[in-house]
């Protein structure tokens, strides 16, 4: 009976196959690597009365650990019932590979607000953004020390310093609401999407002193030119590839703009529609690359037609029909962020949702 009941539970998420019910015509095409299955079962429950906030970022560590990021100090996560009988969640939870909490830390004064993302460097130290401060850290993997802080917390790159200032796009010691990260192994260098306020890639060393810069706001008739190195509003996030090319999300833009190290335009990858009938192209939220040496796929996350493409990494070119779809089910998601285990297992971390959910990779 338990097993019956596992496997009815178990949603199983292809994505090669069609998606059906009433989102009207879907977008077909050849069958890709890797399919997915939904498992309600992880995380385990969290204990203590736990109550997560929005999810702003989840990452994975070299133990397959996962980190999730929780904007628990936030007051508008929760409701005025949830703030009487639940316990705001630590805004950063440790997970291991079965699920179980196996730590936690943050203190909500100390690290960013509006949380967002997180990164894990080289040295296994885990770097941490808000997309509602002006910083940038680096803390040791179990967040017991701070061993960098770029920018002053609820400073801004603004014209008045300010959350309300008119972004510079400009500061070599300070951020505007950044959002993502990215490491060279090779030099230590990180790349920082800054982000919700500013519209550029700043590339920082290892200790933190400024290196160069690219991008600025897009116009309008840019961004449907698609003109590299203009970002229409929120560079939400980035990804760095074993072969030095630098995948970046453009995300009102509706476009990857792909660049070298030094930030040289090279090309846009576009996403398609869940459905064939709507017009425009796919909202990129969150990435990953599959985990083999060469990254063949890159996997995007659609933020509007709530899906996860596999995407030929090469070429661009869409493969299959995705999977996921919108809504609080096992299976379904509001996704924002999304990471990737050694295994090829995908994460997906829900701002609306609040939760984290895991997609195993179940082979084809």
């Amino acid at each position: 009976m338990k097993a019956r009941r596992t496997v009815a539970a178990l949603a199983l998420i292809t994505a090669g196959s069609f998606i059906l019910g009433h989102e009207g015509k879907v977008l077909s095409g050849k069958e890709p690597a890797t399919k997915f299955q939904a498992d309600p079962f992880w995380p385990k429950p969290l204990p203590d009365g736990w109550l997560t906030g929005s999810v702003g970022g989840d990452c994975v560590d070299s133990k397959d650990h996962v980190f999730i990021m929780s904007r628990s100090a936030d007051a508008d996560n929760y409701s005025q019932v949830e703030k009487d009988v639940e316990k705001p969640a630590p805004p950063v939870i440790e997970f291991d590979p079965e699920g179980n909490v196996v730590n936690s830390w943050g203190d909500p004064k100390v690290v960013p607000s509006g949380i967002h993302d997180c990164y894990f460097d080289h040295e296994g130290n885990i770097w941490i953004s808000g997309n509602a401060d002006g910083i940038a850290q680096k803390y040791t993997h179990d967040g017991s020390k701070l061993l960098l802080q770029i920018g002053t917390k609820g400073k801004f790159d603004t014209s008045d310093g300010t959350l309300k200032g008119s972004p510079l796009n400009a500061s070599h010691t300070m951020l505007n609401r950044p959002t993502s990260f990215a490491e060279d192994p090779a030099t230590g260098d990180i790349y920082i999407a800054d982000g919700y306020g500013n519209r550029r890639v700043v590339v920082f060393d290892h200790k933190g002193n400024y290196i160069r810069q690219f991008g600025r706001q897009a116009t309008k008739e840019e961004t449907e030119a698609g003109v590299g190195g203009v970002f229409q509003q929120y560079v939400h996030c980035l990804l760095l590839s074993n072969d030095g090319l630098l995948y970046v999300a453009d995300r009102e833009g509706r476009r990857i703009q792909v660049f070298d190290k030094m930030g040289n335009f090279k090309k846009n990858i576009f996403l398609k529609r869940r459905r064939s009938d709507l017009p425009g192209h796919g909202t990129p939220f969150a990435m990953a690359f599959s985990r083999d040496k060469g990254q063949k796929y890159m996997y995007v996350a659609d933020g509007v037609d709530e899906i996860i493409w596999t995407l030929d990494r090469e070429t661009g070119e869409t493969i299959g029909t995705g999977f996921g779809r919108r809504g609080h089910m096992p299976g379904e998601f509001y996704v924002h962020s999304m990471a990737i285990n050694s295994k090829g297992d995908i994460f997906i971390g829900e701002g609306l949702g609040r939760r984290v959910q895991k997609f195993k990779a179940v082979g084809n």
